[in-house]
């Protein structure tokens, strides 16, 4: 008789076969979790643990000479093409850095999100999975002094240097998370690698790819190498590669070279049958460790390997940095064939013996050379090949715009030169790194303050809400996802800042109009006056709350120059909406609390922070063209618990008049109180909202009121301020 499997009689939270989370009970609640994905919960990490000063004891060259040596150590389990792993850390780094998307800074290298699910198992990463275990005895070696963010992009350029690469450049600084980002947005599909046709397709109308998405497909990094849904054809897979290179701050000469630079080295592995293979890391069995795509059918390694299904080399010589790319692209004609494992791909229509690579095993076999979709796309696109044959001409400028393109890929969310650390960063500004000059600490930083309450209340040029909208409206582009943006280098007074409607243009430069020339007269920055008029109008609306209270300043930011703005790449950091400020551009199809959520989470704010935060804002009257919305108090401009304990009053009702509009009447009389809108009602509808919401409603917490909305505004003016960093 067949053995039974009784049933656990425990319910306890390890059921994982089910969703029975709150919200897939009730899906319209608000999802805070966001906000709280990396808490000091998940890190294994004392509080005394500082990564930036644990670096200052790293034996760097120490570490980058075991790392080299590392490249040609290949290990039975799983060895390395041609014995030089190179080719396998490169496509680590790139697959790590590569998820990066410009439209809102998420993705991308800084935080190590590539060792946990989705990205661990996407179809496009493929046995990195064996990459990170061969780097695992240099991690263990060096432990807390370096980051496993750190280390797989050092792995990328060791492996350049290694086979001839002059590397441009690295800094150290990205910080791991322990936990997946699992509230990212990759894409609406539902299963891997979707036609882009389907009904959850991410493009829309004449293939527009849905915002902030940069990839073409769930699963994969880039565009699909075979072709536009596994069709081949090289111009529209063009215009593939261009949207999602634009997408991630690529120009088409960056393109070509990030293309050209990946492909002269390594191989692409489909000699065998993909369907023998096994679940991915995420999905395998227990016994499997951690370790995906297992072949456990037959060999499975070496040059048996199958990861994206494409088969072969791009050149003569894959473990050597050279010209050859370009030779064996542009000397060849191709034509269509298919890989062992049943993958589009192109082979030469005629080569020489001694063109061909090598087996990676066995070197007295040659095997031919193969290019993708996106190869020939470089030779069949106009401006693509223009770029291509310049290329190909002048090897120096081409491996000069590789390595700089390279450390742009790799550097692109580590945020401004300021924060790099380590012997081999850079030390020229860059325009995508967002230069901002250094700042002057040495002025009358009291007097400055005295100037600006004298300018401010005593001739009444200006208001409260004003002072504090003007500084809010420069520090809120910060993202944390990618460092860019805040209120270092006053952007906002610069021309493409200066007419974003989110900012007023005709508020703003009523306010600059008062601080510049204070700034000038003191010798302080634009950048620092704009912040400290905000804590000047802070402290003045807390006193009117009758709390004494001042708002800690840092000094030392500097101004940037139009010179040192890239208007087309600073545009995505302009607000569609922002929830603090009752603002949103136009209707979306996201509720504005889901984007208040999102704007909560770029700043680094937590569930409390946010709803301080948020309250503090309406009583400060702040909000967007002065309007009423959420302003739940009789005394505007102070700095009260307003906001929280009308929100809570039961003698209130709250009638809904439209889309995102709502009257606060009283119950008794009928009569209109105060009107809101669903940022301001989500914080007594949502039950952990709301549980913060009265908290701050509290007799006895207005003082820890203000004292909190403090912490967090000086949180976000200094978001930015990596210069301050030890």
């Amino acid at each position: 008789m067949e053995k039974q499997t009784s049933k656990c009689p425990v319910m306890h939270g390890a059921n994982t076969a089910s969703d029975q989370s709150n919200v897939a009970w009730w899906p319209k609640t608000l999802n805070l979790d966001i906000l709280h994905q990396h808490d000091n919960k998940t890190t294994p990490f004392n509080s005394n643990y500082n990564y930036r000063e644990a670096l200052k004891d790293l034996d760097v060259e120490a570490l980058k000479t075991d790392m080299k040596a590392l490249m040609t150590d290949s290990q039975s389990w799983w060895p390395a093409d041609w014995g030089h792993y190179g080719g396998l850390m490169i496509r680590l780094a790139w697959h790590s850095a590569g998820s990066y998307r410009t439209g809102d800074g998420r993705g991308g290298s800084n935080t190590g999100n590539i060792r946990f699910a989705p990205l661990n198992s996407w179809p496009d990463n493929g046995n990195l999975d064996k990459a990170r275990r061969l780097l695992w005895p240099i991690k263990k070696k060096y432990g807390n002094k370096i980051s496993w963010a750190d280390l797989i992009i050092l792995a990328g350029n060791m492996a350049y240097e290694s086979m001839g690469l002059k590397t441009y450049g690295f800094s150290f600084g990205r910080e791991d998370i322990w936990h997946p980002e699992k509230d990212t947005y990759w894409g609406a599909e539902t299963d891997w690698l979707q036609p882009t046709d389907n009904d959850n397709s991410r493009y829309s109308g004449e293939r527009e790819l849905d915002n902030p998405l940069a990839a073409v497909m769930m699963g994969l990094i880039y565009v699909n190498p075979e072709g536009v849904d596994g069709q081949p054809d090289p111009l529209k897979t063009a215009q593939d590669m261009r949207t999602t290179f634009e997408r991630m701050g690529m120009n088409d000469l960056e393109t070509v070279a990030l293309t050209a630079g990946g492909h002269t080295v390594g191989k692409a592995h489909g000699n065998g049958d993909a369907s023998v293979l096994g679940e991915s890391p995420e999905g395998a069995e227990i016994e499997d460790q951690g370790f995906g795509w297992l072949n456990k059918t037959n060999r499975g390694i070496g040059r048996d390997t199958v990861t994206s299904g494409i088969e072969g080399a791009w050149t003569t010589n894959p473990t050597q940095w050279d010209n050859g790319y370009f030779e064996m692209l542009f000397d060849h004609e191709w034509e269509l064939t298919k890989s062992p494992a049943g993958a589009w791909q192109y082979k030469p229509v005629s080569i020489d013996d001694d063109r061909k690579p090598v087996d990676v095993e066995d070197d007295s076999i040659r095997h031919n050379p193969m290019m993708t979709d996106a190869d020939m796309a470089l030779k069949v696109d106009p401006e693509y090949r223009k770029i291509s044959e310049q290329f190909a001409k002048d090897p120096a400028f081409f491996s000069e715009t590789f390595a700089k393109a390279w450390f742009k890929l790799t550097h692109r969310d580590l945020g401004p030169r300021s924060g790099y650390v380590g012997p081999d960063a850079p030390t020229e500004d860059l325009i995508w790194q967002d230069p901002i000059p250094a700042g002057n600490r040495d002025y009358d930083e009291a007097g400055l303050k005295a100037a600006i309450k004298d300018r401010a209340f005593k001739d009444s040029s200006l208001s409260v809400s004003e002072l504090v909208a003007t500084a809010w409206d420069s520090a809120r582009t910060y993202r944390g996802s990618d460092r860019r943006g805040g209120a270092n280098g006053a952007r906002i007074r610069l021309s493409a800042q200066r007419q974003w409607v989110a900012n007023e243009p005709e508020r703003l430069n009523k306010v600059l109009a008062v601080l510049e020339p204070l700034a000038e007269q003191f010798g302080a920055s634009v950048a620092d006056t704009i912040v400290l008029a905000g804590n000047v109008g802070i402290e003045q609306a807390a006193l009117a709350a009758g709390v004494d209270i001042q708002v800690p300043f840092l000094s030392g930011r500097g101004d940037a120059s139009e010179e040192q703005t890239d208007n087309d790449s600073y545009a995505v950091l302009e607000p569609l909406a922002d929830g603090f400020r009752n603002f949103q551009k136009q209707h979306y199809d996201v509720k504005p609390e889901e984007m208040l959520l999102d704007r909560a989470q770029l700043l680094g704010l937590t569930a409390p922070e946010m709803t301080v935060l948020l309250g503090g804002m309406r009583v400060l009257d702040t909000n967007f063209a002065n309007a009423k919305e959420g302003v739940f108090t009789d005394k505007p401009g102070a700095l009260t618990n307003d906001f929280f304990v009308n929100l809570t009053d039961m003698n209130y009702a709250w009638i809904p008049t439209g889309r995102n509009s709502y009257n606060i009447t009283e119950r008794d009389s009928g009569d209109v109180k105060f009107t809101a809108t669903r940022v301001d009602l989500v914080f007594g509808s949502n039950s952990i909202l709301r549980a913060y919401a009265e908290f701050y409603a509290q007799d006895d917490n207005q003082q820890q009121f203000v004292e909190d909305f403090v912490k967090v505004w000086v949180k976000v003016m200094n978001a930015d301020r990596f210069d301050a960093l030890g």
